[in-house]
């Protein structure tokens, strides 16, 4: 097991930007104003050989009152309580304040080894700095720029000589666990569910709308199994997205989904899919998610038979490419329906994780074009000839037919719903790939057509292949056309029988021979015999 590693401080120290760093990916958001991170954040990374499991705190504010402030302090204490080792920052190019000296008394009464970090040290301004931390009482400090990845040889020797005496525990690594992402607008009560789910307030939580800015991961097992519930920012509509900040939080939702498993997605009873909850529902079939709706706050809700009803039926007009996903109405904060929530999540995954047998399918197919047969296109009717899953996670499909391009794409509705109902898949998004079975894989250009041949002319090539290829080789010599036209004569066409001195101009006629009885056939220069003629003999 890895070494449980808490980086603490006042706020806009950058203990983010450490974090980051260690762990090697750019996860908790970072900007130059203070008190970006509010909830603590659990991460793996390394430093050198040595494995950590980094915890990424907010800034510590001197406050006890019921403000937000004093919700993100007990967030920190409550990482100070889980660690086993703190790492103490404090910013150089302003030395140390009055808030870090408090800290710094907080810190002396946690019995657990402490690494004091002097950040920003990359400048001369923050050699000052660097002297006055001797002032806190944590020994000698550590020098480290967390942007430019200064110092890390020096954290990593000290890191390893506080952490001699620590025992660390060797367990198996877990399965790989379930990974679910609560999405929704904001205030929606997302934080509020997960601390319900797993009963702490690991997250945190209050009236203001807005609160949770990072996407904070949650381990957690249900039955058995392992699930990881995903807490993100709430996302409001593309035109009202102003500040960099909420720029960055919703980008780190986004990339929340496109991670997940599963996706629930929470929204108002009163104000259930509007605009922005529709987008989002959207995204998450576009992105090949499964998909459970909670409908939040039902406590306060007079009818509630009625108001199901009515959400369901929103939910299959709106949305008919999820049809059949789960809908749950819940109450985060009394805690009335949540034990019908993780039911349906699991129920969810398992139909997004399905396979289906190609036997089946292709019996399924069967039916479906004779009840349904495709239509013509151009005059032309489209066959399809067998089907087959190639994956899951979402359930993917090919069927190959003729004249796949022309399939008209309410055809392909009608089979994506049809296998939907037929094996029983609500809810999950379903991807059906036409391609078309009538190609040569010998032709030219084909998968198995080979590098092209050489055409050239071989000796043993016919005498009339090397007299055609003279004769077009002379002919496109400058002038040779127009000499070989003025030079050519017509030739006539001799009949058997026919004298060549008997030839004459065109159209004129000649007598050939004479018939039985005396009469005169007469014949064009073509070679063809004029009968019929006004006057002639008669048979």
């Amino acid at each position: 097991m890895a070494l449980k590693v808490a980086i603490v401080g006042r706020p806009n120290v950058g203990k983010s930007t450490l974090f980051n760093r260690l762990v090697g990916k750019r996860l908790a958001l970072v900007d130059d104003r203070p008190g970006v991170t509010r909830d603590r954040r659990y991460a793996d990374g390394n430093i050198g050989d040595m494995d950590l499991t980094l915890i990424d705190t907010a800034g510590y504010e001197d406050v006890t009152d019921d403000s937000l402030e004093a919700r993100m302090r007990e967030q920190t204490e409550a990482a100070l309580d889980d660690a086993e080792l703190v790492m103490f920052m404090m910013d150089a190019r302003e030395g140390v304040t009055s808030l870090d000296r408090i800290f710094a008394e907080r810190l002396r009464r946690v019995h657990k080894p402490i690494i004091l970090l002097a950040n920003k040290s990359e400048s001369r301004e923050s050699g000052g700095g660097v002297g006055e931390a001797h002032a806190l009482g944590f020994g000698e400090p550590v020098a480290i720029s967390a942007e430019h990845g200064e110092g890390m040889a020096d954290l990593y020797a000290a890191i390893v000589a506080a952490s001699q005496d620590i025992f660390v525990d060797e367990i198996d690594e877990p399965d790989k666990p379930i990974r679910i992402a609560v999405i929704g607008r904001p205030n929606a009560g997302k934080s509020t569910l997960i601390n319900r789910l797993i009963g702490d307030d690991r997250l945190l939580t209050g009236p203001e709308a807005g609160i949770t800015r990072d996407s904070i991961s949650v381990d957690w097992q249900f039955e058995g199994k392992n699930i990881r519930l995903v807490d993100t920012a709430g996302m409001r509509r593309k035109a009202r997205v102003q500040e960099k900040l909420e720029k960055l939080s919703v980008a780190d939702t986004i990339r929340a989904i496109t991670f997940a498993e599963v996706v629930i997605l929470m929204m108002d009873k009163d104000d259930a899919f509007d605009t922005q909850d529709l987008q989002l529902a959207d995204l998450v079939e576009r992105e090949g998610r499964a998909l459970v709706y909670v409908a939040s706050k039902w406590d306060l809700e007079d009818e509630p038979q009625s108001r199901m009803a009515k959400l369901k039926g929103m939910a299959e007009d709106k949305l008919p490419q999820l049809k059949g996903s789960p809908f749950v109405a819940l109450s985060s904060h009394s805690g009335r329906g949540v034990e019908r929530l993780m039911p349906a999540v699991l129920q969810a995954y398992d139909t997004w994780s399905v396979k289906v047998k190609t036997k089946d399918l292709n019996t399924w197919l069967s039916m479906a074009t004779q009840r349904h047969p495709p239509p013509a296109v151009d005059g032309k009717r489209i066959k399809p000839k067998y089907i087959a899953q190639t994956k899951a996670r979402p359930p993917t499909f090919v069927l190959m037919a003729n004249r796949a391009e022309s399939m008209p794409e309410h055809y392909k509705r009608y089979l994506v719903n049809s296998i939907r109902e037929s094996f029983d898949l609500p809810g999950t998004p379903i991807r059906l790939n036409v391609k078309s079975s009538g190609v040569n894989p010998y032709a030219e250009g084909g998968a198995k057509s080979g590098p092209e041949r050489y055409k050239g002319d071989a000796k043993t090539a016919p005498r009339r292949v090397k007299k055609a290829e003279k004769e077009e080789a002379l002919s496109k010599l400058p002038g040779k056309a127009l000499e070989q036209k003025k030079t050519r004569k017509a030739q006539p066409k001799i009949l058997g029988g026919l004298k060549s001195s008997a030839s004459k101009k065109a159209g004129s006629s000649v007598a050939v021979q004479k018939g039985a009885r005396g009469g005169a056939r007469q014949v064009s220069r073509s070679g063809r015999i004029r009968t019929g003629q006004k006057g002639g003999a008669k048979k």
